[in-house]
């Protein structure tokens, strides 16, 4: 396998073209908020932009048609029926937190047996924060290729060295990267995950395991334990991100929730008024040369949508990020993380 024959690390590098990185950056990257802000704002261009060029001028078409009525009623039932969504987030939510006292040890109990093992492999107690864990975890990892890689060197056979360094080396430069990452980050931020997903553990618990098929037999017993430290630190990478995965989802669902309902409350008040008060007469004159009904109309369509693009922003994140994970383990489900060169000749 030559240096340059897997796939990338971070998931910036294991997407191809700039379009799928500028994607990437949409749906995952950029703050919820400022995207639902965005789209609101196309959403007002759109409607601004038809109401400016409508023939006949969109005030006449108002006075006989009233179109804006039906348009602002249909948006209050919609907001109102948008509660009913709220509380099924909220349900899933708390659902995954009510249980039997039984559920509930069962539930303890795995987790500090998990702790326990982990603890085991560093020899020391492992932090109680989501993104320390996974810190430690990663410097454990770069920790164990060192110590592989260093206890490989001498090795007399030079294809042995050679490709335990180049595993190796992919293990401590991908740490290290990720780790930086971490560093001073808090859970709740997407920024925590983002580096969890940076982690491409998966190639590389394929890797350790492909190292210990082909020359297992060759390597020593020191050499073997630290090949075995190594690929046992990488398999609890896995389901500690799954459970941490896990947290954020139920974390942003909940954000997601309140923000529905702040959002839902504001656009009803708006989006009510203008169903009840609106008429052809309300605005007269123009700005900037477009009469002042398109702009009021336009801005409150858009002010309706906002509730809408939140919800939509925040499923494209985790949709996304329930997608690039779906598989734990040594499984590469997608085409842009697979090796071009899968076996060593």
């Amino acid at each position: 396998m030559s240096d340059d024959s897997g796939p990338g690390d971070t998931m910036r590098q294991r997407v191809g073209s700039r379009l799928d990185r500028f994607r990437l950056y949409v749906l995952l990257d950029i703050g919820r908020l400022k995207l639902a802000g965005a789209l609101t704002v196309g959403m007002f261009l759109v409607f601004f932009v038809a109401g400016a060029l409508s023939f006949p001028p969109f005030r006449t078409y108002m006075q006989n048609m009233g179109p804006s009525r039906y348009l602002f009623q249909a948006f209050v039932g919609a907001l109102i029926t948008g509660v009913t969504l709220v509380v099924s987030i909220n349900q899933l939510v708390i659902s995954q937190e009510l249980g039997s006292l039984g559920s509930q040890r069962e539930r303890m109990s795995g987790s500090v047996g998990f702790r326990g093992d982990v603890e085991d492999a560093f020899g020391s107690v492992s932090p109680p924060e989501p993104e320390a864990f996974l810190k430690a975890l990663i410097d454990n990892t770069r920790q164990d290729a060192e110590r592989l890689r260093e206890a490989v060197s001498d090795h007399s056979n030079d294809e042995v060295v050679e490709k335990t360094r180049q595993v190796t080396d992919d293990i401590i430069d991908n740490a290290e990267v990720v780790s930086e990452e971490l560093s001073g980050k808090s859970f709740g931020d997407y920024a925590v995950v983002k580096a969890a997903l940076d982690y491409n553990y998966s190639y590389k618990v394929y890797q350790v395991r492909r190292l210990r098929v082909k020359f297992g037999d060759d390597f020593t017993d020191d050499q073997t334990k630290a090949l075995r430290d190594l690929s046992d630190v990488l398999a609890f990478y896995g389901p500690a991100r799954e459970h941490i995965k896990t947290l954020y989802f139920q974390w942003e669902l909940v954000d997601l929730s309140r923000g529905m309902i702040y959002t839902s409350i504001s656009a009803l008040a708006v989006t009510g008024t203008l169903a009840l008060y609106l008429s052809p007469n309300s605005v007269p004159d123009s700005t900037l040369g477009v009469d002042n009904l398109v702009w009021v109309v336009s801005a409150g369509a858009a002010i309706g949508t906002f509730p809408f693009m939140l919800l939509s922003t925040y499923i494209l994140r985790l949709a996304t990020i329930a997608k690039r994970t779906l598989a734990i383990g040594p499984f590469i489900l997608r085409s842009s993380e697979r090796s071009s060169d899968i076996e060593w000749d």
